[in-house]
């Protein structure tokens, strides 16, 4: 005790290495006696100062997350828009731009209430009750309750409350596979740790709370689940289209209000509030013009029934985003238990000492296990064994279970005709010195077992005693392991030819991983995770030595939540996409954080809540299925970008262009609310588009996008703005003026309203391929019926003027001629626009390798 009576466990524990000092100095540390607990005023005082052993939660209003979908250039542009159109009482425009700014954001509400379940899961894990010593009797409270320093009792069945050093007791044997992808229990002894969340499967022990809440190896890892996520691409993607479509209408709009306030101004000198209006008017216009509005909707729209059918090849997609980010994955990392393999532990081919029968190893190894137990090693020797009727022929007369000291089990049988027989099985080298077989033989068994371990094998040794135990038989030994899935390699070779490399991660031993990497084809540069990264490493800050290695290796072992979570992150921050596989708790914070987070057949709540993308059917071959539908869907949105941005510019210069040059209003508000909805709303439908699979991974190249955008646009402004001449030629000439019916200016708006809407979904034809328009693959039915009926709506309003002032049929057909001939001309420059830069990239990389080569040859000179 100090002089103010605090002992010296009062300060925080948190920083002291609890895990690794002396079980004595850990209960020294913490001022507690391992037979009478804590007291009830040490508890309040711990209780005060560490705080409930829980996890911290905080909580966002509903209201808040609400906002934040209304925030954003996109949603800025729209809401700007839809102002001023209640400004100048337009609520038919109004309606209509509010109506699809609502539309996105209850898209947006809607995959986030879906996807953040992750933390929510991982309380569920947690023991709600805990059997704790305090003043001297064991009582059961609320796990929540606990402090460092309590002393608790666990047992069979349940979950470890806190993170505890463990005092006395015989055994236990505790299953955190869920934590640390360990595939079988772990068997505990005094001095050892258990993890808070795992299972007790055998056993009792007393153990000492050595952290609670946020500190335990669990809450850690919720930690990192909290703090996990990417944005996603797609959305830094519309941030960039946004902001980049908003500097041009900003410019635009300048330029315009400028030229249109000196107009008034300067020269008529004749300046008012209809004038002030009149401007706002314009900017309205130019506004909503350059506002891709639906541009999110369609994004949406389109992962959403790329979800779909992605649902019926049995993967359920909680976050919409992810769809587009596998087109784009380069690294896949893989779970290996249960993912890679079956998860269940299978005996291999037997080998033999005094026995001449395989299956007669494999029958002494069932008569000494326990057919009701649910031990996973009792139940492999059983699923191996052919003729389970043989067990018939013996009845149990006493069984001992396995423990740490003796290593094996032991039954006493007799058969039917009453004769005692005594079989055993266990660790080899426990049942060498139980059998006490020859030199060769016990050498024999070294070898193998030796062998089996550099395998990653476990090995299980078994011998038979027909006299009580006086001499014993060593009969043999069986391997054990858990074997690749069926469908592994052919998953991970497909996935391979896709441009994507695979990663095994996982928490088991390094020869284990190693083995199950050779056998798949791998690669066999395991990295242990003790040798990778250091323990006092921050894994958002991976060091690039460390980033180098990860970037090398075929696959890492012994790994705990923290470890999966830098790999991830510092392989994102080297460039790469990563999608993450996983099951467990221990892989929640990883599949959060990867670009597409997968949670396999069978997975923990914890891992659903945190992934992106959870798989119903066992095994991976569903993720080949996902990345040929991501890239469908990547090239349908891409092909609906290059179009939106190329249309928008089309509109906004033409409309500044002929007000700045030709003093003339080419459209007007409500038609450019028409067109946008006649040009993007069955839009929508190229979520149904006929979309070629690209050989490798795609993602957000938007140099690329908006330079192919922006030329597609130029060319259109000289289609929109040559027919727009081509309009006022005709009014200047009498005889042109009678024969296409251009009256006034009112016609000529209506000739530019049919030329944007048609012209807009013949340019739709040029952006959705990389090729000639006219080559496969053709657009889908449901795309096409679209642009039909569109086309045919655009048509018989401009004929029979609903809504829009009529012009000939005449002209309408000489309006489409123009069209056709300028869809060759847009498909001509789309092409060459595609070779021009494929070409460039080819010489960059050449120059690249060029360079390199260089370099390599350079350094083989120094050396």
């Amino acid at each position: 005790m100090s002089e103010n009576g605090n002992t010296e466990a009062d300060k925080s524990p948190v920083n002291d290495d609890f895990e690794t000092m002396p079980i004595e100095d850990a209960l020294k540390k913490l001022g507690v006696d391992p037979d009478a607990g804590l007291s009830a005023g040490q508890v309040d005082k711990r209780l005060r100062e560490y705080g409930p052993n829980a996890l911290p939660e905080t909580h966002v209003s509903l209201a808040a997350k609400i906002l934040r979908y209304f925030a954003g250039p996109i949603a800025f542009m729209i809401e700007a828009a839809a102002l001023v159109s209640a400004f100048l009482g337009r609520w038919d425009d109004f309606v209509i731009i509010f109506g699809l700014l609502v539309f996105n954001a209850s898209l947006e509400l809607w995959q986030d209430m879906k996807a953040s379940n992750a933390l929510a899961a991982l309380k569920k894990s947690l023991a709600p009750h805990a059997t704790a010593l305090r003043d001297g009797s064991f009582a059961t409270i609320d796990a929540a309750m606990l402090v460092p320093g309590d002393i608790v009792r666990i047992r069979l069945g349940e979950i470890v409350p806190a993170d505890l050093r463990l005092v006395s007791g015989d055994y236990a044997s505790i299953d955190q596979a869920a934590l640390t992808g360990e595939s079988l229990p772990v068997d505990k002894k005094p001095g050892d740790e258990a993890y808070s969340g795992s299972v007790v499967k055998q056993g009792e022990m007393r153990g000492l709370v050595i952290a609670t809440g946020a500190n335990t190896f669990f809450g850690r890892t919720a930690k990192l689940v909290a703090g996990a996520g990417a944005v996603s691409h797609a959305q830094r993607a519309m941030f960039q289209i946004g902001n980049f479509l908003i500097a041009v209408a900003v410019v635009l709009a300048l330029v315009m209000v400028a030229v249109q306030v000196w107009r008034d101004i300067v020269v008529t000198d004749n300046w008012g509030l209809a004038d002030a209006l009149d401007i706002l008017q314009f900017v309205l216009i130019l506004l909503v013009a350059s506002i891709p509005v639906a541009m999110p909707a369609v994004f949406s729209i389109t992962m959403a029934l790329g979800a779909l059918a992605l649902s019926k090849e049995k993967a359920i997609v909680s976050r919409l985003a992810s769809i587009e980010e596998m087109a784009g994955v380069d690294i896949l990392c893989s779970d290996k238990t249960g993912t890679l393999t079956k998860n269940l532990l299978t005996l291999g081919d037997p080998i033999l000492l005094d026995a001449k029968d395989p299956q007669d190893v494999v029958l002494a190894a069932a008569l000494a296990s326990e057919s009701e137990n649910s031990d996973v090693i009792d139940t492999a020797v059983m699923e191996a064994l052919k003729d389970t009727d043989a067990l018939d022929a013996y009845k149990m007369v006493k069984f001992t279970p396995f423990d740490p000291v003796s290593k094996r089990t032991l039954a006493s049988v007799t058969d039917k005709k009453g004769k005692g027989l005594l079989v055993a099985k266990g660790a080899p080298q426990a049942i060498v010195d139980l059998a006490k077989p020859p030199a060769e033989a016990a050498k024999m068994v070294e070898d193998s077992v030796a062998d089996l371990g550099k395998r990653g094998y476990r090995a299980l040794g078994v011998a038979r005693s027909r006299d009580n135990g006086k001499s014993w038989s060593l009969l043999g030994i069986l391997p054990m392991f858990d074997p690749p899935r069926d469908d592994s390699m052919e998953t991970i070779d497909k996935v391979r030819a896709k441009g994507v490399s695979v990663k095994m991660v996982t928490g088991d031993d390094t020869a284990i991983a190693r083995e199950t990497a050779r056998q798949l084809g791998l690669g066999t540069n395991i990295i242990p995770a003790a040798d990778a990264f250091p323990k006092d490493m921050d894994p958002d800050h991976v060091p690039g030595r460390i980033a180098d290695s990860i970037e090398k290796a075929d696959g890492f072992a012994r790994v705990f939540p923290e470890h999966k979570y830098a790999i991830v992150k510092a392989l994102q921050q080297r460039g790469h996409l990563v999608a993450m596989t996983g099951d467990g708790v221990n892989d929640a914070p990883a599949l959060k954080q990867a670009d597409c987070g997968t949670a396999v057949s069978g997975a923990t709540d914890a891992a659903r809540g945190a992934a992106a993308l959870i798989l119903t059917a066992p095994g991976l071959s569903v993720i080949d299925n996902a990345i040929d539908e991501a890239r469908r869907i990547f090239g349908r949105i891409t092909s609906y970008t290059i179009y939106r941005v190329a249309l928008t510019m089309d509109i906004m210069f033409l409309v500044v262009l002929s007000t700045i040059f030709l003093n003339f209003q080419p459209l007007t508000a409500i038609m450019i609310v028409i067109m946008s909805l006649l040009d993007d709303v069955p839009i929508m439908t190229i979520a149904y588009d006929n979309t070629a699979v690209t050989k490798n991974p795609i993602r957000w190249r938007m140099p690329r996008l908006l330079s192919v955008s922006a030329v597609l646009g130029f060319a259109s402004i000289v289609q929109s703005f040559g027919l727009l001449l081509i309009g006022f030629a005709v009014m200047a000439h009498e005889p042109a003026k009678q024969y296409f019916g251009l009256h006034d200016q009112s016609h000529l708006q209506t000739v530019m309203f049919l030329q944007l809407v048609a012209g807009g979904h013949l340019l739709l034809l040029v952006t959705r391929t990389h090729r000639w328009f006219f080559e496969p693959p053709f657009p889908a039915q449901p795309l096409f019926t679209a642009i039909l009926l569109t086309q045919a709506l655009a048509v018989l309003m401009c004929g029979f003027g609903w809504i829009v002032p009529a012009i000939s049929w005449t002209t309408i057909a000489w309006i489409w001629a123009y069209l056709i001939v300028w869809l060759c001309i847009l498909g001509i420059v789309r092409v060459a626009m595609e070779r021009l830069i494929d070409n460039r990239l080819e010489h960059r990389a050449r120059a690249t390798e060029l360079v390199n080569r260089n370099l390599h040859h350079h350094g083989h000179l120094h050396s």
